[in-house]
């Protein structure tokens, strides 16, 4: 063994004794620590003594929540690739075979560890799209949502524009597409307008309007001049949820909350099968406008879209969800599929169908 300061060796020697105390809880097949464990060099020790550190922390959390069964069985799992490595490395004398044991045991774990298995949720494979599973296959219907932030000073002029000109497209039925709703965001984030449009016929109909919209004249002054008022853009290509109902217009006055959530990649289909029983908790007051998901833009993108008489009103019909049996199992298993989530309040405009 090469020569050690003094510091060292104290340190080394205070290593191997907590080694000593602890490796029996996690080495069940031994009732003591090999004689030589004593003079294995510095950075074996700290690996060992790191190793146990990790695994004595954990199981005081898995202690706290009921579960040292558990805890035991993932624990002697976990290290037991270091105790094969350990006596491999006693066995022939060398230190080297001890950390490429340990980073081989690693590697093998890599893909399936213990730890990965315990906080990262698991997805189970499907046979198919979401958006085969979870859209309406009766209708093939396309929507398109936008978002325009625009400039403080231009909103009055901006909401004008759009009441003038949206209607055209909407009422022209050389156009295969519909305006659902649009909106100025009340709560949330400021001089925004949301636009919802509906193309009947799906891909072929939004590319059959875009070309059209080209040449319109209207549309394209319309479009120059909003330029001039806006401080950026964005938007989503959307399907409907087939357990929604579908957007129709409806008469106001009405506040409506629209309602995003950005999903974990993969838990569509586990959202869409809870809410798919949740839908009818949230019908009484007929507050339920459309839910719809994303295909273009931001992915495992859900928007619902509800209608109440004012803030009250959806205050007490929020609350009242939570008196039917159920709601609240929805709500328990849909929030961890979350990745974050917002809401706005938003005020129709004088052009919008929604009301």
């Amino acid at each position: 063994m090469p020569s050690l300061s003094p510091t060292r060796r104290q340190g080394l020697h205070r290593r191997n004794r907590y080694i000593q105390e602890k490796a029996p809880l996690f080495y069940p097949d031994i009732s003591h620590v090999h004689p030589q464990m004593s003079v294995i060099d510095l950075p074996m020790a700290v690996a060992v003594e790191s190793e146990i550190r990790g695994a004595t922390q954990l199981i005081q959390v898995f202690q706290q929540v009921s579960l040292w069964k558990m805890a035991t069985r993932v624990l002697q799992t976990s290290c037991s690739g270091l105790y094969q490595a350990t006596n491999k490395g006693r066995a022939k004398g060398h230190v080297t075979a001890v950390i490429r044991g340990l980073s081989a045991s690693h590697n093998r774990n890599r893909e399936d560890s213990w730890f990965k298995s315990l906080f990262v949720r698991k997805v189970d494979p499907r046979k198919d799209a979401h958006s085969h599973l979870l859209a309406k296959k009766e209708d093939n219907n396309l929507y398109k949502i936008q978002f325009h932030n625009v400039k403080p000073e231009c909103l009055e002029a901006y909401n004008k524009l759009c009441d003038e000109v949206l209607p055209s497209i909407h009422n022209d039925k050389n156009y295969p597409c519909e305006l659902v709703g649009t909106w100025n965001t009340w709560y949330g984030e400021q001089d925004q307008a949301v636009h919802l449009w509906r193309y009947r016929g799906g891909y072929p109909a939004l590319t059959e309007v875009m070309n059209k919209l080209k040449n319109n004249k209207e549309f394209l002054e319309y479009r120059n001049e909003r330029g001039k008022m806006l401080l950026s853009r964005r938007n989503q290509l959307l399907l409907e949820f087939s357990f929604w109902n579908e957007p129709v217009p409806r008469d106001g006055p009405n506040i409506y909350e629209l309602r995003s959530y950005q999903l974990r990649p993969g838990t569509m289909i586990e959202w869409g099968n809870y809410w798919a029983r949740a839908i009818s908790y949230r019908q009484h007051n007929r507050e339920a406008v459309g839910g719809f998901f994303s295909q273009i833009g931001n992915l495992y993108m859900v928007h619902h879209l509800w209608a109440y008489k004012d803030l009250q009103s959806r205050e007490d019909t929020r609350n009242a969800a939570w008196q039917h049996e159920g709601w609240d199992e929805v709500v328990y298993y849909t929030v961890p599929l979350i990745q974050h989530m917002e809401s706005r309040i938003m005020i129709p405009l004088k052009a919008s169908p929604l009301k």
